[in-house]
């Protein structure tokens, strides 16, 4: 009995059933474009290649232009070739793929996060990503020592063509680049030194690192600043950490106690110092001017009492006397030659009086 072979069920040139013949596709391309021309302007195939041509011309001139930023520039692909840099502003275009534009931001600061992410950031690369965050932050020191750093890189696209031929993702490269190159300075200083007094050194070393590096790799990057940011130790030791900085800051505070009492107390002490001297010297002349006034006063006396003793002797006597009868309140005149009881005159300005006899004129 011969065995009846079937067609599978489902047949995709027949409606449905087995066995059927397959379709016209000749009927069915006509009937689909009979359709179309019913929905069309008039129903004619003019009419139908006139709507293709004018939504060609919409596309064409919807694609035609393009609007370059005023912080970038475009750089032009032509059939995948480099062709142009095109400034800031509005520029044509060959549609179709033939032309492909790349707007590069050159006049922008851009920045990566390593160890944090800022959530109004509007560039995806620039903060760490994910649970990797804390893995950038883990860094061994010089000491054998853990360290937990959060840093920042500010750069800028310098040359738009290198960096969208020359390197494969040079954002995410820099990435990589950043983060073995902190690593590099911060394995050779300590950690007392990377989180009191190694910032700025830090700093300084890894922007020209990274500065060497992009200019190695042809990146078309400018390294503006590599900035620390937050720097703290593992979590078990963050407490004996913490001690050592406020002892560091008490010792700082001291020095600076010291310091500003110093600068009190010394200029007073240099000032005095000054003012004492300057009037010892000011004693020392007005003695010597006195000592010198005086042996030439004594040597023009001595030169007239060698010409006249006696008179010289006299007049000495008689400016002696000028000099101290003025400052006597009470002066008594003694006579040698009477023998009464009391010789005394007194001579003061309110006795009018002598004492022992009458005062005669």
């Amino acid at each position: 009995m011969p065995i009846q072979m079937n067609s599978p069920p489902n047949n995709p040139w027949g409606s449905g059933q087995t066995g059927g013949p397959p379709p016209d596709l000749d009927k069915n391309l006509k009937q689909v474009l009979d359709k179309l021309k019913s929905h069309l302007p008039g129903g004619s195939p003019k009419a139908f290649i006139i709507f293709v041509l004018l939504l060609f011309t919409i596309f064409a001139v919807w694609n035609i232009f393009y609007t370059v930023p005023s912080d970038s520039v475009a750089v032009v692909q032509r059939f995948g070739k480099l062709h142009a840099q095109k400034e800031p502003g509005l520029h044509l275009k060959i549609p179709f793929g033939v032309d492909a534009i790349h707007i590069v931001p050159t006049k922008r600061q851009l920045k990566q996060e390593f160890g944090f992410a800022t959530a109004s950031a509007t560039n995806p690369e620039q903060g760490s990503r994910g649970d990797y965050a804390l893995r950038e932050t883990q860094m061994v020191t010089g000491d054998l020592n853990a360290a937990l750093i959060e840093w920042v890189v500010q750069y800028r696209i310098a040359n738009p063509v290198n960096y969208l031929f020359e390197v494969r993702d040079p954002s995410e490269t820099l990435r990589y680049i950043s983060e073995s190159v902190m690593r590099e300075v911060v394995g050779d200083r300590t950690v007392d030194e990377v989180i009191t007094i190694g910032r700025q050194d830090i700093e300084f070393q890894s922007l020209e690192r990274l500065r060497e590096i992009a200019q190695t790799y042809a990146m078309g990057i400018a390294i503006d600043q590599v900035q620390l940011k937050n720097i703290n130790p593992p979590s078990p030791v963050q407490a004996s950490f913490n001690e050592v900085n406020q002892a560091q800051q008490e010792k700082e505070r001291l020095i600076n106690e010291a310091r500003r009492e110093y600068n009190r107390v010394i200029p007073l002490a240099e000032g005095e110092k000054d003012q004492r001297i300057r009037e010892a010297d000011g004693y020392r002349l007005q003695r010597i001017n006195e000592a010198q006034g005086d042996v030439s006063r004594f040597n023009a006396l001595m030169v007239e009492y060698r010409l006249a003793p006696e008179v010289t002797q006299r007049r000495i006597y008689i400016e002696h006397l000028e000099r101290v009868l003025p400052s006597i309140k009470h002066t008594f005149l003694l006579d040698g030659d009477k023998g009464s009881v009391l010789p005394i005159m007194n001579l003061s300005a309110d006795s009018s009086v002598l004492l022992g006899e009458e005062r005669n004129d």
